[in-house]
């Protein structure tokens, strides 16, 4: 007897929910890997904005350019 008791809780849980049982859904499955899927990527977005914060932009000069710079009078360098 004890699954005809299930099966009656189950049927008014159904009525309830008004569950389709043509319709597909997710579930708690979904819902759970969504979730996680959720959190794992505001943990990466976290990590990136303090790695992010860590990176110096300033470049230092190239030697090579300095050397190969053209004079500063353009009339000077016809040749």
């Amino acid at each position: 007897m004890p699954d005809m008791s299930a099966s009656l809780a189950m049927t008014h849980l159904v009525t309830l929910a008004e569950v389709d049982q043509n319709k597909v859904t997710p579930g708690v499955l979904g819902f759970i890997v969504f979730a996680a899927m959720a959190l794992a990527v505001w943990a990466l977005m976290k990590s990136m904005n303090r790695h992010m914060g860590k990176v110096d932009f300033k470049e230092s000069p190239d030697p090579k350019a300095e050397s190969k710079a053209p004079p500063a009078d353009p009339k000077a360098h016809r040749g």
